[in-house]
């Protein structure tokens, strides 16, 4: 499982990088929020940046289960948690792939379902 996790957790640097970009007032919220703004409003950005914050705390939890961080939880509470990121990242897939946006589809759906994928895996097989 320490294969999925890398990933999994690999798979959200395109997606932080995108973020990060979006709170800085790059001109891609296309990829982003179901597409409504080209450049997300300053009033909007936060959004983004709890965001980055859960994605951080989500590639932290999945390399806690396989022991490449080390667990700041129990072992059974990082395994819930891991559990709950998994199905979060399941409800991702949908909401990307039912986009308003073709970029954000093209795109978001497709790493959703990694990493969806990989938090299964990693859950269920640790």
């Amino acid at each position: 499982m320490k294969h999925a996790a890398i990933i999994g957790s690999l798979a959200f640097l395109p997606i932080v990088t995108l973020y990060i970009f979006l709170v800085l007032g790059f001109p891609y919220g296309e990829f982003a929020m179901g597409g409504k703004y080209k450049v997300v409003p300053k009033e909007k950005r936060v959004i983004f940046v709890v965001s980055i914050v859960i994605q951080l705390a989500a590639i932290a939890t999945i390399l806690q289960m396989v022991e490449i961080l080390p667990l700041i939880l129990s072992f059974p509470a990082t395994q819930r948690v891991c559990f709950i990121f998994a199905g979060y990242f399941t409800l991702n897939i949908f909401a990307n792939a039912l986009s308003k946006s073709k970029k954000e589809r093209i795109v978001m759906t497709p790493l959703s379902l990694v990493i969806a994928v990989c938090f299964w895996l990693t859950a269920i097989g640790t």
